[in-house]
């Protein structure tokens, strides 16, 4: 390595890749270390970086939903991920969701090609002290590096279990009687219906709550995360319970009957040959075979072919705001920083934000730049930030994009469509402040000066 400044980035998921491509714009060289191919987590299937495991949705589009303005806000700030995404997306009605492959494809070529960046492979198992680093490697870290972490942290981590859903065949789908539409129409005919009467739900039901359960190391002591519980779990808390979640079928009409279903499972395409189709919020950890049998209950899933069955699996996050900045720094050691879901945010594009804040700030210490503003809780990444850095927070948990988070409007509105217009005046007045803070980012990077 030359006498040139640094930053250690461990892990090639999205926070990794996207702390590694905002440090290289700053002019800073990247040592990015990666595991794969030699090594996989259990959740892992492909070689690539920023490996979308659970779902190949990034959620809502529109900039109305906190989760849709984020997204804005990176796409304003540079963000690789976003770039990729939005190359990447495939029909989804309001939400933006991406063809996996293609997806990661693009994101690994990005940073394989960037002369800033060197790849290693290979497990990493301790933190290197004499430099720079960026931590990301994920919710599934384990082993050594996790020993590591811990040590580091003084062991003070938190855990919850997290699942992805299956995935099957969109030609093994019975389109005699599924049907194609999306809820309220919004988005044309993007997902596949399969509707329920109250008869086929009920026996849907009561087979689900007495499937066997794969067997998970301490899952009925630890936390499952609201965002990815398990459909079997939504199904023991009540009868109607997903009725009113995943299999509502408010907005959507039945062209056989004219009608709305009494419960209705909505298959999202998963890429862009529409050759595959996961079944929406049924992440679970029944056992493979009574996945086949349970959900094959679900008219138009008789024969469905499974391309991935669902899995759960242990997420480990820190205890953030006792350890870490709001620039994703710990307190004890400004040369640590860490990104992505092993902070405490939850879900793809938080995941994305936290790292792009974190190389930031990394690339820019590695250049020794302070003072550099910090995007204030009238954004949403900025207010993520401030989220996991609150020393006041007794019971942290993990946290997804929302507008609960960010600083409040001044102004109240009223009517049908007052939260609404909030939200949009919340959008507007967020994009303000991200235009500023890029403008000053832009005045530390090498892209537009020939550097």
């Amino acid at each position: 390595m030359s006498d040139t400044p640094y930053v250690n980035v461990i892990g090639a998921g999205l926070a990794g890749c996207e702390a590694a491509h905002i440090i290289s714009r700053l002019g800073v060289r990247v040592m990015l270390y990666e595991m794969k191919p030699q090594k996989k987590s259990p959740a892992h299937r492909s070689d690539g970086f920023a490996e979308l495991v659970c779902s190949n949705s990034l959620r809502a589009a529109d900039i109305t939903n906190a989760v849709g303005l984020l997204k804005e806000e990176l796409r304003r700030l540079g963000s690789l991920i976003m770039e990729s995404a939005d190359k990447a997306s495939i029909p989804a009605g309001g939400a933006l969701a991406v063809d996996r492959e293609e997806f990661s494809s693009y994101i690994t070529r990005k940073i394989m090609e960037d002369p800033n960046i060197e790849v290693i492979e290979g497990e990493v198992t301790d933190i290197p002290e004499d430099n720079i680093t960026v931590i990301a490697t994920g919710p599934l870290t384990d082993g050594e590096l996790y020993e590591s972490i811990m040590k580091l942290t003084g062991g003070d981590s938190l855990h919850f279990f997290d699942a992805a859903a299956p995935i099957v065949s969109c030609d093994s789908i019975n389109m005699d009687k599924a049907f194609r539409a999306s809820r309220y129409g919004k988005g044309g005919d993007d997902y596949i219906n399969c509707p329920m009467d109250k008869e086929e739900y009920l026996n849907f039901y009561h087979e689900l709550i007495n499937a066997e359960r794969a067997d998970v190391k301490g899952f009925d002591r630890e936390i499952v995360f609201e965002g990815c519980m398990p459909i079997e779990t939504m199904a023991s808390r009540g009868e109607d319970t997903m009725r009113f979640g995943p299999l509502k079928p408010v907005g959507l009409i039945d062209p056989k009957t004219g009608r709305e279903p009494y419960a209705c499972l909505q298959l999202r395409q998963d890429d862009r040959a529409s050759s595959m189709y996961n079944l929406v919020g049924f992440q679970t950890r029944l056992k493979f075979g009574e996945q086949k049998r349970v959900f094959g209950l679900i008219p138009g899933l008789e024969n469905a072919e499974y391309l991935r069955m669902g899995v759960m699996h242990r997420n480990t996050y820190l205890n953030s705001p006792g350890l870490l900045n709001k620039d994703y720094s710990m307190r004890d050691n400004g040369n640590i920083f860490f990104a992505g879901q092993i902070t405490g945010v939850e879900g793809y594009i938080e995941s994305t934000a936290s790292g792009f804040m974190a190389g930031l700030y990394a690339g820019l210490k590695a250049r020794g730049i302070e003072g550099v503003m910090h995007p204030s809780s009238m954004t949403v990444i900025g207010s993520m930030a401030e989220y996991i850095s609150d020393s006041s927070v007794t019971k942290f948990v993990p946290m997804n994009a929302n507008f609960g988070i960010v600083a409040p409007y001044p102004k109240k509105f009223k009517g049908k469509n007052g939260k609404k217009e909030k939200n949009a005046a919340i959008a507007e007045r967020s994009l303000g402040v991200i235009e500023e803070f890029s403008g000053i980012i832009k005045e530390y990077t090498c892209e537009d000066r020939g550097e």
